[in-house]
């Protein structure tokens, strides 16, 4: 086991590496920079800037040094836990994504136990009644999961909170708790604001979850160990659970590796919609304005993101599925 890991780490560090190499040159493909981005910001304001002027931003940013110097100098601060300055918000990216990616780890944990308490028993009821009410009506949800965009569903949800509710149900945090301090009473206050956005963003996830669960678990119930399980006088709830649905988990582990940077990519709109404070707007924002250092610390954590989901779902698929071998 100790060695699988060690195997699997050094593994995911050389991913890491390419993901960092790949993401920073992909942000520098635009023709233009930061600097090129500003200068068009000030002219529609009615600002100039100077070519000795931009010349002396790009020094000053370290634009006018070649790619690979300014990922090697890059590189250099992320060893260092350092990350850089932003130069969209005149911070260090530390400041402007630190409360915004805890919050946003938080409310991806949330969705994925959500679209795993919501996808599993229901994939699993649809599969053992097939053909039922149940599991026509399951399917007809799911259907709707896969159809309708998450930021329609979000649209829809604050036109209903605003119109019979009077309320917004917009954000994470209400007006009194969102620049205050961490306290127990701002805790609570995102407990009872996670559980909408959750919902919104795992809706599709669980759908897809759903189909696959069920095509998976039919497969298995077909075959002849779980007839001769039950014949032989064993439970059949017991039977199902214990053989059938363990085999088909392996497929609805294995998505645990794209579901995380997925929840924090997929929902910029979503986000932008309900105004989450989450990394998902200030990555849009970043790459609007060209501001490499953030947006390719984004990029670089949401492939520090898909490597940990696919070390977590092949460890799961290790001691759920007995017939995979760590050493095969």
């Amino acid at each position: 086991m100790v060695t699988y890991l060690l195997r699997r780490t050094l593994l995911a560090l050389f991913t890491v590496l390419v993901i960092s190499v790949l993401s920073f040159v992909i942000i520098q493909l635009p023709p233009g920079d930061y600097v090129t981005s500003y200068i068009a910001q000030m002219s529609a304001s009615g600002s100039l800037i100077t070519q000795q002027e931009a010349e002396n931003l790009r020094e000053l940013y370290g634009l006018d040094r070649p790619m690979y110097v300014q990922y090697m100098n890059w590189m250099r601060l992320v060893l260092q836990g350092n990350f850089g300055m932003s130069m969209e918000w005149r911070r260090p990216v530390s400041e402007v994504i630190g409360e915004r990616l805890f919050l946003t780890m938080i409310m991806s944990l949330v969705t994925v136990i959500f679209t795993w308490l919501l996808a599993l028993p229901i994939g699993i009821y649809s599969a053992v009644r097939q053909y039922s009410i149940g599991d026509y009506f399951a399917t007809f949800i799911g259907m709707i999961g896969l159809a309708v965009p998450n930021f329609l569903l979000a649209l829809v949800m604050m036109y209903l909170g605003f119109v019979y509710f009077d309320a917004d149900i917009g954000g994470l945090f209400s007006a009194e708790y969102a620049n205050a301090p961490w306290s127990w009473a701002r805790v609570r206050d995102l407990l009872q604001h996670l559980p909408l956005p959750a919902l919104i963003l795992g809706l599709s996830s669980s759908a897809q979850l759903i189909r696959i669960m069920r095509a998976n678990l039919l497969d298995e119930l077909r075959k002849p160990y779980v007839t001769t399980a039950i014949a032989k006088g064993m439970h059949p709830v017991r039977a199902i659970l214990k053989y059938p649905v363990r085999v088909a988990l392996n497929p609805f582990i294995s998505t645990i590796g794209y579901l995380l940077p997925f929840i924090v990519s997929g929902s910029v709109i979503v986000s932008m919609v309900l105004g989450l404070p989450t990394v998902g707007p200030v990555l849009f924002k970043a790459l609007i304005a060209q501001d490499m250092l953030l947006a390719g610390t984004i990029v670089l954590l949401l492939g520090v993101l898909t490597v940990i989901g696919t070390l977590i779902s092949d460890l799961l698929l290790v001691w759920v599925d007995p017939r995979i071998r760590m050493g095969a």
